[in-house]
């Protein structure tokens, strides 16, 4: 009975995620707040976080219930790829990172936020586009409770759909320059012709 209350939940948040996405054409904040907060519920996870891998670091761009204190504190410190933290093995393998206990890890060595956000079992999904990472999507909790295969499974299924929505919109911005271009080329055009004229 539990486990088929927890697929009806995922069904409903996946189908709650993918009505954001189409009506959010060009706005991606509210898909990736409704996405993570799903997540961090579905999961139960205490708190969860989407980081935008720019080809040099990445950069948080959504989260759920964290502290102000702790979003400033990620907010000031951009991630470059490296085996010391959870989201920069993730974009160094370009797979998902499941750390049982940071504090047990040997090889992950940003201490100062583990203690400021007092997480201990984390999860690190890429949000991949053609195998290129883009960001990660994570998720942790404060205590050593490691996550089901089944909800890395879910997770992975909310990175896909974040990647979608973020095609999406660059898609919907690079259409609508082209369309900016062409009206100012058509202008251009017209007043040339009716100077010759």
């Amino acid at each position: 009975n539990r486990d088929l209350n927890e697929s009806l939940n995922q069904q409903t948040a996946t189908a709650e995620v993918l009505k954001v996405i189409s009506r959010s054409t060009f706005d991606l904040d509210p898909v990736l707040v409704t996405l993570i907060e799903n997540a961090t519920m579905l999961c139960h996870a205490e708190q969860g976080f989407i980081f935008r891998f720019d080809g040099e670091f990445s950069r948080l761009v959504a989260s759920h219930n964290t502290t102000p204190e702790f979003r400033a504190f990620i907010d000031s410190h951009p991630i470059p790829p490296g085996r010391g933290t959870l989201i920069g093995r993730v974009v160094l393998e370009r797979s998902a990172v499941h750390i049982p206990d940071a504090v047990a890890d040997p090889e992950y060595e940003w201490r100062e936020a583990q203690t400021l956000g007092r997480f201990r079992t984390m999860l690190g999904i890429p949000m991949l586009r053609q195998g290129v990472p883009i960001g990660v999507i994570v998720l942790w909790r404060g205590v050593v409770q490691p996550f089901s295969p089944k909800e890395i499974e879910l997770v992975t299924t909310f990175a896909d759909q974040a990647v979608i929505a973020i095609e999406n919109v660059r898609l919907f911005n690079e259409i609508n320059e082209a369309l900016q271009q062409q009206t100012a080329t058509a202008e251009i055009l017209r007043v040339i012709s009716g100077s010759l004229a």
